[in-house]
Order: structure tokens, then sequence, then C-alpha cells
């Protein structure tokens, strides 16, 4: 079995028959298309390292199908096939998102290169496959505007935005399109962090400097010399390690702790978090002079709810991201289930929004999501099952209880349906009105266990 999978998109035989056997003997599987619509339809249902497509095709165009995978999947690199000398067609495909282009006639080495750089690239992404800022809204385009703008520029930037709009991913994103690219992008989530150990775990330590360093740590300053350190909830760090904080952006040098010299470290900083700051800072629990050096440009990260045009496009994405990743085929949405998701305000933004698809997509039918399939609040999470759900109180305002708020609705309506059924899985599955492989995912994932 060869080691990648390559779609080959070309509505000429010949061409297509000649990149098939290239690829062949660089161990590559190919499954050839010979317009958009079969490219799509074998986009849905298999997993493919690399895409190769003409630009003229019979039913559209190369720029169609780049767009498509740039919003369904954008960890697979897409290589756009053009005419000689047409370097207009191959700019519009790279501005679309294609990895990269190729003339024709076809240069067998030239194809190679681009074939062996394409799966580098791809590996390379498996695990940041989040790393698009999807939308079309005027926010979301402003928002791309503003990004390239600063990733420019190497002054401090705050983020500002409610949990679960993304936020990191803008980070990446300036960090991404900057001249620090090559280098270290270090995320950190300072609440996460114990106190005691905050210190030890951005500077660095020496060896014997406390209990437990039982080694020389660098500390994730210096890891991210030459890159960025973003940091994340910056408004959970205490008031005394604020001090040195704000020491080490002005002086871009840090003292590791237990250790007698400082030491030179240079990384742009982005900062984040949900809360307001500037309120912190009128109410004395955070720093002034912090707030002013971090704050030097602001960016505000719209909430999902300011830009609802852009949930049809959200729900694509995650649908081919998720189906991916359970291998299942694309499941399609109702209108009704459309318009639901579009009249809820998610208090947890984009991350919410990704949540409920998950729980959809193993509860639904046929492929196909139903406004029962979502497990929204104050909403019919599960359609046909035989008796009302509990009463819940009404959702948590902190977007950081949501999570736990829905698995909770979710428990008890599974809860119920297997003790009605003396946990008969598929008897409680046929009350639920889902599939049996849908519930044994939900009781493995939420961990349920008969009492």
């Amino acid at each position: 079995m060869a080691a990648h999978h390559a779609l080959i998109v070309d509505d000429e035989p010949d061409i297509r028959e000649l990149l098939a056997i290239t690829l062949g003997r660089m161990d590559i599987d190919c499954t050839t298309a010979a317009d958009v619509s079969e490219a799509k339809r074998h986009l849905d249902t298999a997993h493919f390292d690399l895409c190769l497509t003409d630009m003229n095709l019979p039913d559209g165009n190369g720029l169609d199908l780049v767009a498509y995978i740039a919003q369904t999947k954008p960890a697979l690199p897409v290589a756009v096939i053009t005419a000689h000398g047409n370097m207009e067609s191959a700019i519009l495909a790279l501005k679309s998102g294609a990895f990269d282009f190729v003339n024709k006639p076809l240069d067998i080495n030239d194809l190679r290169n681009l074939v062996s750089q394409a799966i580098k690239a791809g590996g390379a992404a498996a695990d940041t496959s989040a790393k698009t800022l999807i939308g079309r809204s005027p926010k979301i385009e402003q928002l791309r505007e503003t990004i390239k703008k600063l990733a420019r520029s190497q002054a401090p930037v705050y983020i500002a935005g409610e949990s679960g709009t993304g936020k990191e991913l803008v980070a990446r994103l300036i960090h991404d399109q900057g001249p620090r690219a090559a280098n270290e992008f270090v995320p950190v989530n300072c609440g996460a962090i114990p106190q005691d150990l905050i210190e030890s775990e951005l500077f660095g330590h020496v060896k014997g400097s406390f209990t437990g360093a039982t080694s020389d740590q660098p500390g994730l300053f210096r890891v991210a010399d030459g890159g960025t350190l973003f940091l994340d909830e910056i408004a959970e760090l205490p008031l005394q390690m604020q001090v040195k904080l704000l020491r080490a952006i002005q002086e871009k040098r840090i003292r590791p702790v237990g250790a007698q010299q400082e030491v030179a470290v240079d990384c742009r900083i982005l900062s984040a978090t949900h809360k307001n700051l500037a309120k912190m800072v009128e109410d004395g629990t955070f720093r002034q002079d912090l707030f002013y050096r971090i704050n030097v440009i602001e960016l505000k990260v719209p909430p999902l709810r300011e830009r609802t045009d852009d949930i049809e496009l959200l729900v694509r994405h995650f649908l081919g991201v998720l189906s991916e990743r359970l291998g299942m085929p694309a499941p399609t949405l109702e209108d009704g289930a459309l318009e639901a998701l579009k009249r809820h305000p998610f208090p947890g933004n984009v991350r919410e929004l990704e949540n409920v698809l998950e729980r959809a997509i193993t509860l639904c039918e046929n492929d196909v999501i139903a406004p029962g399939d979502l497990i929204l609040p104050n909403a019919e999470p599960i359609t046909g099952a035989a008796q009302p759900a509990p009463a819940h109180s009404s959702p948590p305002e902190d977007a950081s209880e949501l999570q736990s708020y829905l698995d909770n609705v979710e428990r008890e309506r599974i809860l119920q349906a297997l003790e009605q059924t003396r946990w008969n899985k598929t008897k409680a599955a046929k009350l639920l009105g889902i599939s049996f492989r849908a519930l044994r995912y939900r009781v493995e994932k939420l961990e349920l266990e008969k009492n």
C-alpha cells in the first residue's frame, strides 16, 4: 500500500494517465476525476494528501476547486496546472489558496519537485488544519487586512475577544505572515500554569534552584527566541509576575530562576484575554504600565453573533474536517438546521459551533443533519425520544462553562434512553432516533457506564 494518496483532476485522459504514472513511480496512489463535480464527490468520501487540478474543466475551473478545498479541507495542498506563460491564472490560483502551480507542457522533474514539496507541506500542516480564517463577512475581511498589516510590524499586539472567537488563530496568522515565520510560535495559557511555576515556565531555571529542578530548563521566552511568544489569558498573571514580565519585555532580557546572569532574548510578544483589561487596570488588578506596553496595538476579534453570514461557510468547513477525522462521509445540513444555527447566539462562539457540529455528525441519520440532531440550549437536541427531556436551568452566560452544560444535556438525554431500555444500546439508539454507531461513539466519548 502506497504511503500517500493524490487526487488528479483533468478532462484530458492522456494528462490524467501521465500524472498517475508519474506519481505512481513516487509511491503515490492516485484517484482521477474529469471535472469539478466528480472531484468534489471524491473529496467528500476519501482522504488525500495532495490534489492536482487543471485550470480549465468542463463544469468550472481549477479556482472553483481550490476555493472548495480551502473551505472544507484547508490542510490539503492543491496545485494548479496552467497553460504555459499564463502567469495571471497562476497568481489567481495562489491568491485563492493553491499551494503552487505547474505549467503545460508538463516537465516531469518540475512536477516531481512540486509533488515532493506539497507532500511535505501537507505533513507539516496536519496538526494545524485550523490555521485558516473562515468567512467572507465585512468584519472578517477587515480582520484579514489588519492581520496582514500587523504581520509586517514587530510591535506588541493585544488581541481582544470573547472565549472561542479564535484569538490564538489570529496570533498564529500574524506570526505566519511575518518575518519571524521560519522560527517558533510558542503559545502559553497563563491561566493554566500554577502560580508558583509561572516564573520558571516563562524564564526557565537552573538545576537545583528549587525542589524538583533536576536539570536546567530554558523557559518559554528562550524557546521563542527569534520567533513569537503568545501569552494567552494574560489577565490571569498575578501582580508580582506582571512586574517581571514588564521588565522582560522592555529590556529584552530575562533571568532564569536561580541564575546569576541575565540572558538576552528576542521574541515578538502577542497577548490576549477574554477579560476587559482596561477595567482591570481601573480596579487595580492589572498593572497600567504593563497594559500600555502590551497594548501598543489592539486587535479586536468579532464574536460569531456579529458575523452570522459566515456560519454557513464555517459549517461547511467543520463538517469537512470532522467527517474526515471520524472517517465518515461529509453530511449535508437541512435548511431548518442551518436556520437554527444562525438564530443561536453562540456565547461560546466558533469553538461552540464546532462542538455542536461534532455531536450532530454522530447523531444524524443517512448523513443528513436535521434540527433535532443539534444539541442547542433551549432546543430539542434529539428527535424521537419517547419521553421529554429533564428540565434544565438556563444556559450559563460564561462561555467557559458552556461546554460542560452541553455535555450534561447530552449525557442526560442518552442516559434516559439507556435506562429506559435497560442499557440495550440497540433499542436505546432506536428510541433516540440515531444509529447504533452514533450512540456507541457518544457513550464512549462521554464515558458513560452502567451503574
